[in-house]
C-alpha cells in the first residue's frame, strides 16, 4: 500500500478571547486571523494532495463556543479538499452538553462540512488507507491516561497492511504546557497539574506508525514517530530561541516504517521578543533602527515583547514615551517589561536650576535635584517625573 499523506494540526482554539489585549478591535482581528489559518491549511492540503487532515484536540477554545464561531469553522473546514478528523481536547472536551453534542453544531457540520468527522469514542476507526486510534478527552481534566485504552487493544484484529495513526491531546514526560511564556505570563490554556498526562512508554507504541499530539503550542519532536504540531497561528511570545509555532506538519506514514515529517508554514502574525538597554539618548536611535528592521511599516500584524532598562535624559525620555505611543498604535499588542527611567542631564539641570530671571522655577528644580541625591528622602520615580514635567513646561514657555 502506498504511503498516506496527512496534515497534522492541533490547538486551533477558535474563539480565543486574547484577554491581555486591551483594544477590542485588535482582539477581534486576532480572533479572525486565527480563523483564517484554516484556509491556509486548506491550501496546503490541496498542494500536497493530502489524504486527510487531523486536528489533535482544541479545535475550539471552549466546549461551548458561540454560534458564529461554529458556523465559521464548519464553513472553513468545508473548503479543505479531503477528510478532516478531529478529537476533543481539554478546551473543547467531549462531555455531554459540549459543542459536539449540540443540534446546532451537528446541523452546521452536515450543511457546511460534510468532510468533518469528530471522534468521540476511544475505538479504532478504519478508513480506506489508514487505521485511526483516537484518544479523545471527554472532560477538561482526566487523571487517567487518555491513551490507556491502547494497552488492551487486540492488535491482531487490525488490518496488517494499513498504517496506524494515534490522535491524542495532553502532556508527556519531560515537558508540559504549564511553562511560562517569554513574557513571563502563565499559560492560561492548561491547568498546572498532572491531568491529561500521556504515557507513551507502553508496549502499544511498537504497534503504531505515527502519534499526532496536541496541547503543546509549539512544534515538538518527542520521538521519531511522536510529534506535537504546535498551533497553526501563534498565540504567545516564544518561550525560547528554538520555539516554533504557526505551522502544520506534513506527514507521510506507511505500515512498519518511520514517518517522514515536514513543517509547512501557516502563521500570519509575528510575535517578537526584543531586549534593549538605554543608557544615553543615542541608544534610542539604535532602538528605533532595530524596530524598523523588525517591524518595517507593517500595521496590525505584529506583537512585541519589549524588555527595557536604563535611563534617558528628560528630553530623551519624552521621545521614548512618544515612540511607545506610536508602537502601541502600530502593533496588535505591546507588552512592556522593565522600566526606562528619566534622569536629567547636566545641561538640563543647569537649564532648570540656574535661572536668575525665574527664581521660583530654579528653587523648585534645586529642591527636586536635592531629593534625587538623598536616598530615601523621596520616591525617585516621582521626583524624576516632576523634573521631566518641569523641564517640558519650561521648554513650552520658551517656545
Amino acid at each position: 500500500m502506498p504511503p498516506v499523506t496527512l496534515l497534522h494540526s492541533a490547538d486551533w482554539q477558535i474563539g480565543k478571547p486574547y484577554a491581555r489585549v486591551r483594544d477590542p478591535d485588535k482582539r477581534a482581528l486576532l480572533r479572525q486571523v486565527r480563523l483564517q489559518a484554516i484556509g491556509r491549511i486548506a491550501t496546503h492540503a490541496a498542494a500536497t494532495a493530502a489524504d486527510l487532515v487531523v486536528v489533535a484536540g482544541d479545535l475550539f477554545d471552549s466546549p461551548t463556543p458561540g454560534a458564529a464561531d461554529v458556523s465559521a469553522v464548519c464553513a472553513a473546514i468545508g473548503t479543505i479538499p479531503c477528510a478532516v478528523l478531529v478529537i476533543p481536547g481539554n478546551h473543547d472536551h467531549g462531555a455531554p452538553g459540549s459543542v459536539w453534542h449540540t443540534p446546532y453544531f451537528q446541523a452546521e457540520q452536515g450543511r457546511r462540512a460534510a468532510n468533518l468527522q469528530v471522534l468521540l469514542e476511544a475505538t479504532p476507526i478504519e478508513l480506506e488507507s489508514v487505521v485511526v486510534l483516537p484518544c479523545p478527552l471527554l472532560r477538561r481534566t482526566d487523571a487517567s491516561d487518555p491513551c490507556g485504552w491502547l494497552n488492551g487493544l487486540n492488535w491482531t484484529e487490525l488490518p496488517k497492511n494499513k498504517p496506524r495513526l494515534v490522535l491524542a491531546h495532553g502532556s508527556v514526560h519531560g515537558f508540559g504546557a504549564t511553562d511560562l511564556d517569554a513574557a513571563g505570563e502563565p499559560d492560561d490554556d492548561n491547568p498546572g497539574d498532572a491531568s491529561n498526562r500521556l504515557r507513551l512508554g507502553g508496549a502499544w507504541m511498537e504497534h503504531v506508525d505515527y502519534v499526532a499530539l496536541g496541547d503543546w503550542h509549539g512544534l515538538k519532536r518527542v520521538s521519531e514517530k511522536v510529534w506535537y504540531s504546535g498551533t497553526p497561528e501563534a498565540d504567545r511570545f516564544p518561550r525560547s530561541a528554538d520555539y516554533r509555532c504557526g505551522q502544520v506538519l506534513q506527514v507521510q506514514i506507511g505500515r512498519g516504517v518511520l514517518p517522514q515529517v515536514s513543517p509547512l508554514a501557516t502563521g500570519a502574525l509575528s510575535w517578537h521578543p526584543l531586549r534593549v538597554q538605554l543608557q544615553q539618548d543615542s541608544d534610542l536611535e539604535r532602538l528605533e533602527a532595530q524596530l524598523e528592521s523588525l517591524l518595517g511599516g507593517r500595521i496590525g500584524s505584529d506583537l512585541l515583547l519589549l524588555e527595557v532598562g536604563g535611563s534617558l535624559s528628560l528630553a530623551g525620555h519624552r521621545h521614548y514615551a512618544e515612540l511607545l505611543e506610536r508602537l502601541d498604535a502600530q502593533l496588535l499588542r505591546l507588552k512592556l517589561r522593565g522600566r526606562c527611567e528619566a534622569a536629567p542631564g547636566e545641561a538640563e539641570l543647569a537649564e532648570l536650576t540656574q535661572r536668575p530671571g525665574d527664581p521660583l522655577v530654579a528653587r523648585v528644580a534645586q529642591e527636586l535635584h536635592r531629593c534625587l541625591k538623598i536616598p530615601g528622602d523621596a520616591n525617585p520615580t516621582v521626583v524624576r517625573l516632576a523634573l521631566s514635567e518641569l523641564h517640558q513646561t519650561v521648554a513650552q514657555l520658551q517656545g
